[in-house]
């Protein structure tokens, strides 16, 4: 058998590693976001949005993460119950509802990483054209071959989160009980 015979042969048994790279890349990335900020990939989202956009109705917070309105709620009750964001009903309209970061939710997010789809974006973002057309070309190729180019997704990376994106109880760290009371509240 020749070299590129071999070479060629190879190829299934290397296209599944880089998958499984990819996914094994992602599952680390999402357990050290948990490990360092105490929240979900999702959450870190939705908490960096709100920063972003201050304050911020559910609606448009969805928009923003290209996530349901139901899939944003449930994070945020998450998120409000262990006190990183606050809600409360809009002056002008009591139908909308805002969400604001407390301070509690502005100091977690400073411990959390920098999240992989971002560290994926920049340098996707750094090749030349034709070669992202490439890329995209192919993933979506990808995506197709193993079924899955109907599957809902949001654009970020993690393989932890459950069909409400995360939302588990298991993923629940409690907040910090040294945490000055000040910090809780707003």
């Amino acid at each position: 058998m020749s070299q590129i015979e071999t070479r060629v042969d190879l190829q299934p048994q290397r296209a599944l590693i880089a998958l499984r790279r990819i996914i094994r890349a992602t599952d680390l990335h999402s357990k050290r976001v948990r490990q360092e900020s105490g929240l979900t990939v999702p959450q870190v989202v939705l908490l960096q949005a709100i920063r972003v956009l201050g304050e911020v109705s559910g609606r448009q917070l969805a928009e923003e993460v290209s996530l349901s309105q139901a899939t944003v709620s449930t994070i945020l009750d998450r998120l409000e119950v262990r006190g990183y964001v606050k809600r409360y009903r809009s002056p002008h309209d009591r139908r909308v509802v805002h969400v604001k970061l407390t301070r509690l939710g502005q100091k977690t997010l400073e411990r959390a990483p920098p999240l992989l789809h971002v560290r994926f974006i920049e340098a996707l973002e750094r090749l030349p054209e034709g070669q992202r057309t490439t890329i995209l070309d192919s993933l979506e190729r990808v995506a197709e071959m193993m079924g899955a180019e109907s599957v809902d997704a949001a654009p970020l990376l993690d393989v932890q989160a459950s069909p409400a994106y995360g939302e588990s109880s298991a993923s629940d760290a409690p907040v910090p009980e040294n945490l000055p009371e000040d910090m809780r509240e707003s």
